[in-house]
């Protein structure tokens, strides 16, 4: 299964958020194809995504991870606001794969409909090989 973790920043201690896929049994290309919904102030931090495969009889076997940084979600928010963007689709921000990120190939953060969307493709760590393919929303209480 897939499991989120989602570290908000509000007030010390630190809360986290997190949320378990379904299972899917007896498939090497698993597609969950689920909605999550974190209520956030803010998009800040990271979303971590664990993949594990499910073991009856032992503990479930880590299969990888992968993260995604919501900074440019942030950044894409405020230039939204900056922007006075209410109507259609407009491409706000190219994210690029680097060392430091899970990202296998460019990701783009556009605004449409009224929120603010991060498709993005991850490389699993820690695991010889895998990758996910992720969409992350942010939806603006105060702007809808």
């Amino acid at each position: 299964g897939l499991h989120l973790q989602r570290p908000l920043r509000r007030r010390p201690p630190r809360r986290q958020e997190s949320a378990k896929t379904k299972v899917i049994n007896s498939c090497l290309n698993p597609v969950w194809n689920e909605e999550m919904v974190f209520s956030v102030r803010e998009p800040l931090g990271i979303i971590k995504f664990e993949v594990f495969d499910r073991d009856r009889f032992k503990y479930d076997d880590k299969m990888g991870h992968a993260f995604i940084d919501l900074q440019p979600v942030a950044a894409a928010t405020k230039l939204r606001r900056a922007l006075k963007l209410t109507t259609g689709e407009t491409r706000l921000r190219k994210v690029a794969p680097t060392a430091d990120n899970c990202l296998l190939s460019d990701s783009f953060v556009t605004y449409a409909d009224g929120e603010i969307v991060l498709d993005s493709r991850l490389r699993l760590r820690d695991v010889e090989s895998g990758e996910l393919f992720v969409t992350v929303k942010w939806i603006d209480a105060g702007a809808t």
